[in-house]
């Protein structure tokens, strides 16, 4: 199935796309929020809380949602919510308001992330991996140009979040070129929404899953961090260097499908998290910028697919429950972007930036022993819309 030429796709990889471009900004751009608020790390670092409880708000209420609303509608639920979320953010100095900011662009942004699994999964079965990581390599063009928007704007007498408006009307446009794409008749199993117990694989799974993504919002929060700190760049220029990261995350989500393919999911996850490790590695030795960045930019291919092959897992391990999977993932999610940043924060500020991104290799440990602890079988889905 030839899925690049399809509208579906098209419409879930602009939606990721849209919300990578805030992302980009608003992950990299932490050191710039701490200048202008003045805060410490730790305090920072309650940014990657907020950001976690919206996801465990909406692993809670994500499946009730869908089954309601059906998945493309509760899709663009979710870009509205986000949306608001953006609004508040740009235009509310107090670290108070920004918090909230984020509980909403983060709820909004797990509703929409959650769904783009289910819909792809559903939509290309044994394709999925393929599809969701491409689409997730589409969305991180997104990233980058988030990224280069903040640091650019940091550089001038604006307000670097003025950058992060262009998400507004970028909705708007996509809903009323694209909603159609996306536009299928919803009836709300009698049964009600996706429930019951899970088993051990799928549990020992999910707890390699936290650990992976607090290791991609552990780097995407601090790295700039790391990089003034040892390269002594301005926070500015920090920012913009991390686009290496999201560069890195693109190609390898583009072209890490086909050139992995012959190989089961299981060995995927275990190649792009190697390449993680010694990206990581590289870049936590480096006191170069440039070696830094081919570091940063390891890193990123290593970060690329583990989120689509991981959630593939989990739906895999669910018994033909996708939309009960994604909602548990999006409680992992929760717990690992409202730990890991805060907790490396913490970590800085007592133990300098540098000695606190030791968190990394262990997280990267955890979530690779899972995968070789419990091996795990092409997913099936259940065909239900």
């Amino acid at each position: 199935m030839t899925f690049r030429s399809e509208r579906i796709f098209w419409a879930v990889s602009l939606q990721v796309a849209i919300l990578n471009l805030y992302l980009g900004g608003f992950g990299p751009g932490q050191s710039l929020l701490r200048a202008q608020q003045r805060t410490s790390l730790t305090i920072a670092g309650l940014h990657g809380t907020a950001m976690g409880i919206a996801s465990i708000i909406a692993g809670l209420l994500g499946p009730r949602i869908v089954h309601r609303y059906g998945r493309a509608t509760t899709s663009w639920i979710g870009m509205t919510i986000f949306s608001i979320g953006v609004l508040i953010f740009v235009f509310s100095p107090p670290i108070q308001l920004t918090l909230l900011a984020t509980l909403i662009t983060g709820f909004g942004t797990s509703i929409v992330v959650n769904v783009m699994v289910t819909q792809l999964s559903h939509h290309y079965s044994r394709d999925a991996s393929h599809a969701i990581s491409q689409a997730s390599g589409i969305g991180s063009v997104g990233y980058v140009l988030g990224t280069m928007s903040a640091g650019m704007m940091a550089r001038t007498p604006f307000n670097w979040r003025l950058g992060l408006l262009v998400v507004i009307p970028a909705t708007l446009i996509l809903y009323i070129i694209a909603h159609k794409a996306l536009a299928t008749e919803h009836t709300p199993d009698p049964i009600g929404h996706e429930r019951g117990s899970l088993n051990r694989e799928f549990w020992i799974s999910w707890a390699g899953f936290i650990a992976l993504i607090s290791s991609e919002f552990a780097i995407t929060f601090w790295a700039a961090a790391l990089l003034r700190d040892r390269v002594g760049l301005s926070a500015a220029i920090s920012t913009i260097a991390v686009i290496g990261v999201g560069s890195g995350m693109g190609l390898g989500r583009w072209f890490g499908p086909h050139l992995l393919r012959r190989i089961s999911l299981d060995s995927q996850l275990k190649v792009v998290i190697t390449i993680q490790f010694f990206g990581f590695i590289t870049f936590w030795f480096s006191h170069d910028l440039l070696i830094s960045l081919v570091g940063l930019f390891s890193v990123g291919v290593g970060l690329s697919m583990q989120f689509a092959l991981a959630s593939l897992r989990l739906i895999g391990f669910s018994d033909g429950r996708p939309d009960l999977a994604i909602g548990k993932s999006s409680l992992a999610a929760g717990l690992a972007i409202g730990g890991a940043p805060f907790l490396l924060g913490l970590l800085g500020d007592h133990l300098g930036i540098s000695r606190a991104f030791l968190l990394v290799p262990l997280l990267i440990f955890i979530g690779l022993s899972t995968i070789v602890a419990i091996p795990s079988e092409e997913p099936t889905v259940r065909e239900n819309a």
